[in-house]
């Protein structure tokens, strides 16, 4: 039986939230399952990319870059003031497997709000060869800051 994690928040333009999943031994692994995006206000016109990131982003784009293996999982909310239209958010999300904490950024296209997210994950033991390989991904992984 798998045991589901759920997270939910409200992300400004520009912020960078931490959610903490790391345990000491690293022997404890997650799967992202579902991601949504919905904006705070229906009155209001919003364009929000959202995305997560296996390791620590020093800062938030609206760039979508699916060569960058450090991305998790991307969604667009794009909503019209006049509710014309609501476009359902556009989500993209690998199968990695990840041990470390996860960071989830927004930034605005043409208009600036907060939105709400949802994401859920699959926890799942790792052996201890699991374990090893979802932590030197996350080594390899990380960026140094020019």
């Amino acid at each position: 039986m798998t045991t589901t994690k759920s997270f939910r928040g409200k992300i400004s333009d520009g912020e960078i939230d931490q959610i903490s999943l790391h345990t000491n031994n690293g022997l404890t692994g997650y799967k992202i399952t579902k991601f949504k995006l919905l904006p705070i206000d229906s009155n209001e016109t919003v364009e929000q990319a959202v995305k997560i990131y296996s390791v620590k982003q020093t800062t938030a784009t609206e760039e979508i870059d699916f060569d960058d293996q450090t991305l998790l999982a991307a969604g667009i909310v794009h909503a019209n003031a006049d509710r014309d239209f609501v476009s359902p958010d556009a989500v993209i999300f690998d199968n990695m497997i990840v041990n470390q904490d996860v960071y989830v950024t927004s930034k605005a296209g043409s208009s600036a709000r907060d939105v709400n997210y949802y994401f859920e994950m699959e926890k799942m033991s790792l052996s201890l060869d699991e374990q090893t390989v979802a932590t030197l991904k996350d080594i390899r992984n990380n960026k140094v800051p020019s």
